[in-house]
């Protein structure tokens, strides 16, 4: 995590460039249009000389695993980078007499980082297991589940900037909350990895990697927690099709998918994509769903439970692109278990 000291210039560039890469290829979902530049460093120092050679006014994305981004059809101007080849570092260091650390590259899996602290005895990570993410996205969005919320557990992080300086800061400068995390300093939202947002005027900042403080504890109890929570994920989850994780986050005081299926959209489709029948608060691709028909059930699903309930549903996926212009066959809008021809909803698939 300690900031090379040498500055680099663009001729030095190793990692892999490409044109027109297809997004549906980087995001759990499986679908969505291409991005007009993808880039793929071969390490940090890589990174930090690419994004000198951008163009200030460059829109760039920064993509883990893709487990919580949509990419709409139209596709992505500007420019991609994949962190999770590259930034895929963890190892334990001290912070403090009753506390071990973890430095963590921000393309690591947050479910590796569980597994890593309970096996070195660290407790408190064990939520990470319910994440599908990178450390990256956690940090950008706050990841949690299961009691437990990704900010409560860091000591410092270090970030790149467009000019490709690093800065390491405390998590005193940000303004943490439930899902978000936006930097103090000129408030600018702080985004990475899986879920990075378009740029913003400002100097915007992307995390890179992370120190995590965490107390000693019992490794084989932690080692169980961590077993617990992936047989639960297992369970009541849709691991074995394309999803995004959960799609909105839980209102105050009630579950956002117990509203969507209040609103008996258990089994709705558009197109190939489907409210699962398993956990109302995930979206499947059932094989070939357009990001088109996934943003189609998101919006039925805001509007039903605004409807019903007058609550307003927050999206917990980022969804970012142009959509595709080209006149395309309407797709109806069903239920799972009925015909094709029932429950129309005009306009619904676009």
């Amino acid at each position: 995590m300690t900031p090379p000291a040498s500055p680099l210039t663009p001729h030095a560039l190793r990692g892999e460039l490409r044109g027109n890469e297809p997004m549906s290829k980087h995001v759990s979902w499986r679908a969505g249009g291409v991005v007009d530049r993808a880039y793929r460093p071969a390490d940090l120092d890589d990174l930090r000389a690419f994004l000198r050679t951008l163009a200030p006014e460059e829109p760039v994305y920064f993509v883990g695993l893709g487990s919580n981004l949509l990419v709409r059809d139209g596709g992505l101007r500007g420019t991609v980078i994949f962190t999770h080849w590259a930034f895929r570092e963890i190892a334990l260091g001290d912070v403090a007499e009753n506390e071990g650390g973890i430095r963590v590259d921000a393309g690591v899996a947050s479910p590796k980082v569980a597994r890593f602290a309970a096996m070195h005895g660290l407790v408190g990570a064990e939520f990470l297991a319910g994440i599908p993410g990178t450390i990256g996205g956690a940090l950008a969005m706050n990841a949690g589940c299961y009691g437990g919320e990704t900010w409560n557990i860091v000591r410092k992080v270090v970030t790149v900037d467009h000019s490709g300086e690093l800065h390491e800061r405390s998590p005193a400068q940000y303004r943490i909350g439930y899902r978000t995390v936006v930097k103090r300093c000129n408030q600018i939202a702080s985004v990475a990895s899986a879920a990075a947002m378009k740029r913003r005027t400002g100097v915007e900042e992307w995390f890179v990697s992370a120190v995590l403080a965490l107390p000693r504890g019992d490794g084989e109890d932690s080692r169980r927690q961590v077993k617990d929570l992936l047989s639960r994920r297992i369970a009541s989850q849709p691991l074995g099709e394309p999803n995004a994780g959960s799609v909105f986050r839980n209102p105050p005081g009630t579950y956002a998918a117990k509203l969507i299926e209040d609103c008996g959209l258990k089994g709705r489709a558009v197109g190939g994509a489907l409210i699962s029948p398993k956990h109302a608060n995930f979206i499947v691709n059932t094989g070939d769903a357009r990001a088109a028909d996934i943003e189609a059930l998101i919006d039925l699903a805001q509007a039903a439970v605004k409807d019903k309930f007058g609550i307003e549903l927050e999206r917990e996926v980022r969804i970012v692109g142009e959509p595709q212009t080209q006149v395309r066959e309407e797709r109806g809008v069903r239920s799972e278990a009925q015909g094709p021809d029932q429950h129309e909803i005009p306009g619904g698939a676009q």
